[in-house]
């Protein structure tokens, strides 16, 4: 009688201990994003240094500017791979969203002089606006012809900021941030923690609401798009309108994430707007692992770290002191950071975050092997 009352999962944990086992450690590592995030929340009172990572202890502002940078990238990425990883969408025109949240911010503020938040909100509205505009344009067509509609229409953006319409945009020089109309805890090398805990609010945010629109039905819609989209019409969905809906949150968190960038940096450059910088996502995601939960944030936080450390590898007395074979390909930045791309998706097929189901399967294969040759 008692087992009858018994709940369906504590009757099958009684059976099977094994499956308890396994249920309890699931249960207990469900929260295990608790820890590193409580960390990077402290990691500004730290003076803890890491040799070879960071340039003096982490809670300093030059390491806290890294940090919040690696952060942003990584939200970044997690948000391009909604279209990449998520839905099967090689866009190479990501980065004029991205450039909207940065540019339409800015220029309000400097033009028509509004506070930093009104302008804000007025670039985060640019973005979702310019990313239904242009998706629905550029979802008409499939494929390649897909890829290269995105392309030239951020090559147009790109081309407008650097011909500096009016004189709003700066030209190939940009336009710094009117100190004035920033709020003042988010102005000065000694609110270089604050900058770092939005950036941080970010990279949150963006997880949430990427894990949230996978989890959905929308998303699941998503993964039949990605896998078979001619299945998913024949099932009497119509995949435009989801494609279009990816489209738009991937730009939106890109727009966001721009007004972001805009604080940390001071400005708006017109290295945001160039293809080159939507590639630099791309590189990003399938260095972490596209379609992956938390490959993207790796990739981005990755790539970012190697973009700016490894200058100063190439600038270093060790490299200095190497045979000019060695010397002259070290010493470009670049190089090894190509060099490190290749070596993670040649080692790593799949990306980092394949990386431990990858050493699972090594482990079943190895302790298969040793119980069949005692």
């Amino acid at each position: 009688m008692t087992t009858a009352t018994q709940p369906r999962g504590e009757t099958r944990t009684a059976e099977n201990p094994r499956a308890g086992r396994t249920e309890r450690l699931r249960r207990a590592t469900r929260w295990w994003p608790a820890l590193p995030l409580v960390l990077l929340l402290i990691a500004p009172y730290s003076a803890l240094p890491l040799p070879g990572l960071l340039d003096g202890p982490i809670g300093s502002p030059g390491n806290l500017q890294l940090l919040a940078l690696c952060l942003l990238f990584g939200g970044l990425a997690t948000g391009y791979d909604l279209l990449l990883g998520r839905t099967g969408l090689l866009s190479f025109g990501h980065a004029l969203y991205f450039a909207a949240g940065t540019y339409v911010t800015n220029t309000v503020m400097l033009e028509a002089g509004l506070p930093f938040a009104l302008s804000a909100l007025l670039g985060l509205l640019a973005g979702v606006a310019l990313s239904a505009l242009l998706g629905a344009v550029s979802l008409r067509v499939g494929g390649i012809g897909f890829s290269m509609v995105t392309l030239a229409f951020a090559q147009a953006g790109s081309i407008l900021v650097q011909r500096d319409p009016g004189g709003v945009t700066g030209g190939e020089e940009g336009r710094a941030a009117p100190a004035g109309k920033m709020p003042a805890f988010l102005v000065g090398i000694e609110h270089t923690a604050d900058l770092y805990w939005i950036a941080l609010a970010y990279l949150v945010v963006v997880l949430l609401v990427v894990d949230w629109a996978v989890r959905s039905p929308t998303g699941r819609v998503w993964e039949g798009i990605k896998e078979n989209e001619r299945r998913v019409e024949v099932l009497g969905l119509h995949p435009y309108g989801f494609k279009l809906t990816a489209f738009v949150l991937a730009g939106t968190l890109a727009a966001l994430g721009g007004i972001v960038y805009l604080l940390l940096t001071g400005g708006a450059t017109p290295r945001t707007t160039t293809s080159d910088f939507t590639l630099s996502l791309l590189v990003m995601v399938v260095l972490g692992g596209s379609g992956t939960r938390w490959g993207p944030m790796a990739g981005g936080i990755l790539y970012t770290w190697a973009d700016h450390r490894l200058g100063d590898l190439a600038n270093s007395g060790a490299v200095a002191g190497l045979p000019a074979a060695l010397r002259v390909p070290l010493s470009q930045p670049l190089f090894l950071l190509g060099a490190l791309f290749v070596a993670v998706i040649y080692l790593l097929p799949g990306g980092m975050a394949r990386l431990p189901a990858r050493l699972r399967a090594a482990r079943t294969t190895t302790a298969r092997k040793e119980a069949a040759n005692p």
